[in-house]
């Protein structure tokens, strides 16, 4: 009743197409609100709209179960005047390399508000951990439509090259395409998203280089890469690493597509609005 409600936006138009009355909509309406502890509807002169609180309930009674549940909770979270918690999903790197400065602003703004972080080794395990309702927001490497799951793009990162000072390399302006054919590189693990976009890259360029030297994350590849294992292939992350620039030289391949990377969600409009507003201080502190 109190869907058909918001998507009317009349209580007597509810009424009328269900043969009820007026009233006894409206009490359908007061039913949920005592429960919920918020008002969900704001009364006006010619009909009826969704209190903010309404609306999140509104869009997640649209979508699934599980949203309907976080829904639920961040009412009562509001009812209560708790700051609640973000749960957010994301790989090892990420909080360091892309939201450090978003986590600092956001709890300075929203001091009791919990930030949950949920490590995970890979885009799938990532959505894997989004769909099956344990977090609200994914940090992924975006590519495809994934069901049920909305994407968001933040930043895309080009692809560099990080050799040692000494390389050869290393005095390069750019790398080249018919470079990367020569040069046996520290990859990413198989099973990331950013290697079977880098595999992508390659093929499309036509470029077949040697079997990689060496397979790591991206912090791992970095420091192999400053010990002259190898040198490394690696997106562009924007957040501050923890070597001296000296000891590594950085060399853009700009013939690579660069790597998007941003949020997903189940429903936009059904996070709560602290979940939304971290996911937007990210992407401020992100672009320019």
């Amino acid at each position: 009743m109190f869907v058909a409600v918001c998507a009317a936006g009349s209580l007597a138009s509810v009424a009328r197409d269900s043969s009820r009355s007026q009233s006894a909509v409206s009490q359908h309406v007061k039913r949920l609100e005592r429960a919920t502890g918020l008002t969900l509807l704001e009364r006006q002169p010619r009909g009826v709209v969704a209190t903010p609180a309404g609306r999140l309930l509104y869009l997640a009674a649209l979508s699934a179960t599980a949203s309907l549940d976080d829904a639920l909770q961040h009412l009562d979270d509001l009812r209560r005047g708790v700051g609640g918690a973000v749960r957010i999903t994301t790989g090892g790197v990420t909080v360091r390399h892309f939201m450090a400065e978003a986590v600092v602003a956001f709890r300075a703004r929203y001091p009791k508000v919990t930030l949950e972080f949920h490590a995970a080794n890979s885009t799938q395990h990532c959505v894997q951990i989004l769909q099956a309702g344990q977090v609200d927001l994914a940090w992924i490497t975006l590519g495809q439509p994934l069901p049920g799951i909305e994407q968001r793009s933040v930043i895309d990162l080009p692809w560099v090259l990080v050799v040692r000072p000494d390389d050869p390399l290393a005095q390069r302006a750019v790398i080249r395409p018919e470079d990367l054919g020569h040069i046996s590189y520290i990859a990413q693990p198989e099973n990331s998203t950013s290697r079977l976009r880098l595999e992508e890259s390659l093929v499309r360029l036509g470029v077949s280089p040697p079997a990689p030297a060496g397979i790591a994350d991206w912090d791992t590849a970095l420091l192999l890469a400053e010990l002259g294992t190898a040198p490394a292939i690696l997106p562009a992350l924007p957040g501050p690493t923890s070597l001296p620039e000296s000891r590594t030289r950085t060399i853009p391949i700009p013939a690579l597509t660069p790597l998007a990377v941003g949020w997903a969600a189940r429903s936009w409009p059904a996070l709560s609005p602290y979940a939304t507003e971290f996911a937007d201080t990210v992407a401020a502190t992100l672009t320019p």
